[in-house]
């Protein structure tokens, strides 16, 4: 404050529209300067110590917003900024992904962002703290369906972001983690606190869409296929939009379970999980199977990360084979990693001695042991 009243001393004798120009940019320069400060000030002390794990709020260098749009950085300089924390919500954006890319952008390689979302996992727990009746569970349904459903369904859209400005759309973790991966950060950690789910990354790549993430019911998936082309596999939606982009993340986290699947995968809907027990997110494949993608019985189509981590003389057997949509691993009865890639290894051969009669053995094998309950859909 010093150096702005001997700033403003100094300009006595200039002519008064000068001083006033000055003063706007004093006042302004002080007004920043308030801001950070004043947002510090009014910050939880449990968001602040979690907060200053990763990056010291105070430090030169560092920015503190409170900002739900890209176009609140349009007024600051970013040119000596390495890190950025944002204190409002990121579902509070109308538009998420804009406001990331421009996070992305304002930030040099190696930039840390922290920021927040408040999922949908909190707003029901919250919700159900009292416990549950059927006027809660319809209650529920109703704004379930206003503030996740709407949002994604192409004639509700314009009519839900009208009314709220986006200002209440509720996102899940997986998607909210998923988008921030997809605009070009990497996963440091994130932990919940005061029921806000705060997060630490850092800048590593531009942003990337080439996924194309979806939010309809089908889902089509790049798999590897005979000859080790990729192929699109459809199945039913089981995981939360932007899950795609995660599927490194939760295997560095959890590693793989007994199946081969990611272990522990938040990406997994809730009602994912009651399709994938009857099976019925594997009804479009026979859309694969008509257009000759896909046979009967076959190696499981698995992604190109999945499919990179096999031993490479699996890997160079895989590819002579078509992938099926009956895995052998469900009709020897061996859903573990291991017994899985070995169900494989005795497939491939038997299928090399014997032909098509062998995917005959394997499809009466699979569906006696689904039939009997002695293997479900991982």
């Amino acid at each position: 404050m010093d150096s702005i009243g001997t700033t403003l001393d100094n300009l006595q004798d200039a002519g008064v529209a000068e001083v006033m120009v000055e003063q706007e940019v004093v006042g302004s320069l002080i007004k920043q300067d308030n801001s950070k400060e004043n947002l510090l000030q009014n910050i939880d002390i449990n968001v602040y110590e979690y907060i200053s794990q990763h990056i010291i709020p105070e430090r030169e260098g560092v920015m503190v917003l409170d900002a739900n749009s890209s176009t609140d950085f349009d007024q600051y300089d970013f040119s000596k900024i390495t890190g950025l924390i944002n204190l409002r919500q990121i579902n509070n954006s109308r538009f998420i992904n804009r406001f990331l890319i421009k996070v992305n952008r304002s930030l040099p390689d190696a930039g840390i962002f922290i920021g927040c979302v408040e999922t949908v996992r909190y707003k029901k727990r919250k919700h159900f703290e009292k416990g549950k009746n059927f006027l809660k569970l319809l209650t529920w349904l109703f704004i379930f369906i206003i503030h996740r459903v709407s949002p994604k369904t192409k004639y509700l859209q314009k009519i839900y972001f009208g009314l709220t400005k986006g200002r209440y759309r509720w996102v899940t973790m997986a998607e909210a983690l998923g988008r921030i991966v997809s605009c070009g950060f990497e996963i440091i950690e994130y932990k919940e606190v005061n029921g806000k789910l705060y997060f630490v990354v850092m800048k590593t790549a531009e942003p990337d869409f080439s996924k194309k993430p979806s939010f309809g019911p089908l889902f089509p998936m790049n798999r590897v296929g005979k000859g080790g082309e990729m192929i699109k596999v459809y199945k039913f939606r089981t995981m939360h939009p932007y899950a795609e982009y995660l599927q490194g993340f939760v295997v560095k986290l959890n590693g793989y379970n007994e199946v081969g699947k990611p272990a522990n995968d938040f990406r997994l809907a809730g009602w994912g999980q009651i399709f994938r027990k009857y099976w019925l997110d594997e009804l479009p494949q026979l859309y694969n199977l008509l257009k000759g993608d896909l046979g009967v019985v076959g190696v499981r189509p698995l992604s190109k990360t999945r499919f990179n981590e096999l031993p490479k003389e699996v890997q160079e057997m895989r590819v002579k084979f078509k992938p099926g949509c009956i895995p052998p691993y469900v009709a020897l009865n061996m859903p573990d990693s291991d017994g899985n890639i070995e169900a494989e290894r005795i497939y491939m051969e038997e299928r090399l001695k014997n032909g098509f009669r062998t995917d005959i053995k394997y499809f009466f094998l699979a569906v006696y042991n689904i039939l009997t309950g002695k293997i479900t859909s991982s």
